[in-house]
């Protein structure tokens, strides 16, 4: 990619850091518009243009947004576990819309949109693609509906606006620099860390080197054909190995125990009940063990193809992550 002034909205967070790193390391002009109020650990070393002010604030969007060539927009509420759904689709959607709005008028040559694995088609028996229409809202729970409608809202701007967007449909991602953690990646510093005694079988999701993600938008700026989606993932990985290597690499006891799928549900259906009763957000839901395993394995060959992308086994990342988490241990320890 020729050398220019690129902006990462959302660059605090665990892919729009890889995202800002991986540019100011190709030598590139960078802009970010985060929060006054963001954990700015994943870029606190990058010589990095810092403007503030979130994705409501129309100023702030066109101000940081001047003199851009390319915006990478790495916003998202995950929160699927929240029982009022509104505060999803105003980050996801409306706050989108605000972006998308300031960009019409920026002169980019790209606007790389994060969305998700969870906009594309399940196709049990067989490897789903971007071109599947989506068949599983009735099944995806308000987070999923907001990301669905997040990404067509992008493509309808791209269509009927000339926006030049692209999205980057993002598996699970996997690696250093989380420092959320995100929650699969808190079951990997569990995991790392010694501290995960169980574990459910029968748990396989589309998963990717958090680098190799950050590639792909990068790539994707460059390459992506306008008004294109692209799935970003490595492979469909089961989840008990993922968790067994990074105990491995950082030398600790595995889980010992199984956990069924089935098990899990009436754990999840418990949290259920929990919730409605006690007026609380509770993590493990019914809704949330769903999601773990109901999308289906996917292909990545499109990125392959028109972006020249060529990701590294998701295991390696698993592994570099396991190292992070127990650095980040030992530093805390002492």
């Amino acid at each position: 990619m020729k050398k220019s002034k690129q902006l990462v909205i959302g660059a605090s967070g665990f892919l729009g850091s890889h995202v800002t790193r991986q540019l100011v390391q190709a030598g590139h002009d960078v802009r970010v518009l985060i929060r006054k109020t963001s954990d700015t650990r994943g870029i606190d070393d990058l010589a990095v243009e810092c403007r503030y002010g979130d994705v409501f604030d129309d100023a702030a969007l066109r101000e940081a947004m001047q003199g851009c060539e390319v915006v990478f927009y790495c916003v998202v509420d995950t929160r699927a576990w929240l029982r009022d759904p509104a505060p999803l689709f105003r980050t996801n959607v409306e706050g989108l819309r605000h972006a998308l709005d300031a960009a019409l008028s920026a002169n980019l040559k790209r606007f790389v949109f994060t969305s998700t694995i969870g906009t594309i088609a399940r196709r049990p028996g067989a490897q789903a693609t971007e071109e599947d229409p989506f068949n599983w809202s009735e099944l995806g729970g308000a987070y999923i509906r907001s990301r669905v409608d997040a990404e067509n809202l992008v493509l309808r701007y791209s269509r009927e606006q000339v926006l030049p967007a692209v999205a980057m449909c993002v598996a699970n991602t996997y690696g250093p620099g989380d420092w959320a953690p995100t929650p699969h990646g808190g079951f990997v510093a569990a995991a790392a860390l010694g501290k995960l005694p169980v574990y459910v079988s029968g748990i396989r999701a589309e998963a990717v080197g958090i680098e190799d993600a950050a590639q792909a938008l990068i790539l994707a700026a460059d390459k992506g054909r306008i008004g294109e989606r692209y799935i970003v993932s490595e492979c469909f990985a089961d989840t008990r190995e993922i968790l067994e290597t990074a105990a491995d690499e950082a030398g600790a006891r595995r889980a010992r125990f199984a956990v069924p799928l089935p098990a899990l549900y009436g754990i999840g259906a418990i949290g259920s009940v929990m919730a409605k009763v006690l007026h609380r957000d509770i993590l493990l839901t019914v809704q949330a063990v769903r999601l773990m395993q109901v999308m289906t394995a996917m292909d990545h060959g499109k990125a392959q193809r028109e972006l020249g992308w060529h990701p590294r086994p998701v295991l390696e990342a698993v592994r570099r992550a396991a190292r992070f988490y127990l650095e980040q241990s030992r530093k805390t320890a002492t």
